[in-house]
């Protein structure tokens, strides 16, 4: 469920591209699974586990090729953890659309994995730094993140924050028209695909039925109400509701509740997603105040609600045992201090790490792709293909006829050829 996420994702940032970069945006994920899925197995899930350096990441030769685990239980622990790194550096993507080479993002991609998930994803789950027992819970006190609101969403949403500084606007950013998103069916089957892997995501780890119950009921009415208030939002400041308005809710919802899911009432679910679809609906006009090109609001979504998220569980986390809990349960402030720490730690690590390994492919063999390229669309770029025919243009790529990366000679070819209509019109003039 949650390695169909990825997919998904890919349909969902797709369709919120220009036409001619929709093949580039889903081979951004595809690569993504591809590629964190051999690292994982090599080097990848023995950094998040396990004996570790200084309490910042494991051994990564410990577990070096999963060797150690065949036989044993912990190798489905191994591979369910593998489909969370692939979604968490997929989702940056969706930031640097329509403009990134993809030989530079297939580069990024281990790299970032290496230096920042794996630490986090140790820090948190794997006996780290905020894991029970490590230096920061003795000072700050137990962070709660079940499913990765400050792994996953926080550390993705400032990844992608600042790899668009980085790589920089698209020619034509809010001002071009056709910057919209060109396939809205692709963006709601992307969203529903998303809902449905989140139940695994945020499930997956259940330990009891009861616990299974309370994450599947948060993980179905927190994406509702979000998608709700949403829409309310739009409606209010632009006039209409829009499907990508719905689908962009449900996602944030889904991002919201997924540090908090077995930690937090359906009451409190609901208006977590009230407050996490309003506010994320906001958040992603904000890129056009400050001239961020977060092209498909990667950082308002993501690092939005995920902020959003994991800073409330200081306030409506549940007591165990009569013990703890947020402010509203009068567990005090220990949880708030607590998740604010995850926080600042996961923005600091994300953010110095992201931009050291995004610097450096930007300098060497450069992140963005030409003017010339971008214009004609980085699917025929970086992949001689189009996600459509048009007219008489095929689609696929074929080596003996390989397809022109210039947007002046693709119409001159196409010039060139004489259309079906045309021929027919010549036979039955002969005839």
């Amino acid at each position: 469920m949650v390695l169909l996420m990825t997919p998904g994702l890919g349909l969902f940032y797709g369709g919120m591209t220009r036409a001619k970069a929709a093949l580039n945006m889903i081979m951004m994920s595809f690569i993504s699974a591809g590629i964190v899925g051999v690292v994982w197995v090599l080097w990848g899930y023995s950094m998040t586990t396990g004996d570790g350096v200084l309490g910042l990441f494991g051994n990564p030769f410990a577990n070096f090729g999963l060797q150690n685990l065949m036989g044993s239980p912990d190798l489905i622990k191994a591979g369910y953890s593998a489909t969370f790194a692939i979604i968490t550096v997929a989702l940056i993507s969706g930031a640097i659309a329509d403009r990134a080479k993809f030989g530079a993002w297939a580069l990024f991609v281990p790299l970032w994995i290496t230096v920042v998930y794996c630490p986090l994803a140790y820090m948190v789950w794997g006996g780290g730094l905020m894991s029970a027992g490590g230096a920061v819970t003795a000072v700050f006190g137990q962070v709660i993140d079940f499913a990765g609101g400050a792994v996953v969403e926080i550390s993705s949403g400032t990844a992608a924050l600042v790899l668009a500084l980085i790589v920089g606007q698209r020619h034509g950013f809010a001002k071009d028209p056709n910057h919209r998103p060109h396939n809205i069916p692709f963006i709601m089957l992307g969203a529903a695909i998303l809902w449905f892997g989140w139940f695994g995501f945020n499930g997956g780890a259940a330990t009891t039925a009861e616990q299974a119950g309370l994450i599947w009921v948060n993980t179905l009415v927190t994406p509702a109400a979000a998608m709700l208030s949403w829409l309310v939002t739009e409606k209010i400041r632009h006039g209409h509701p829009t499907s990508l308005g719905a689908a962009s809710g449900v996602v944030a919802g889904l991002v919201a509740i997924t540090p908090s899911c077995a930690n937090i009432s359906p009451v409190a679910a609901v208006g977590l997603g009230f407050v996490a679809g309003a506010a994320c609906a906001v958040f992603v006009d904000l890129k056009y105040r400050f001239g961020l090109d977060d092209s498909l609001d990667v950082v308002g979504v993501h690092l939005g609600a995920g902020l959003i998220g994991t800073l409330a569980l200081g306030f409506i986390a549940l007591p165990v045992d009569g013990q703890g809990g947020g402010l509203l349960y009068g567990g005090g402030a220990q949880q708030l201090i607590a998740q604010t720490a995850a926080v600042v730690i996961t923005l600091l690590l994300s953010g110095a790490g992201t931009f050291v390994i995004g610097r450096a492919i930007n300098t060497t063999i450069g992140f963005r792709v030409s003017l010339e390229a971008e214009t004609a669309g980085v699917d025929l770029a970086e992949h001689a293909e189009s996600a459509y025919a048009f007219g008489e243009i095929g689609a696929g790529f074929n080596p003996q006829h390989p397809v022109s990366h210039s947007p002046a000679a693709e119409m001159a070819d196409a010039a060139d050829r004489p259309s079906k209509s045309a021929t027919r019109v010549k036979e039955n003039s002969f005839a």
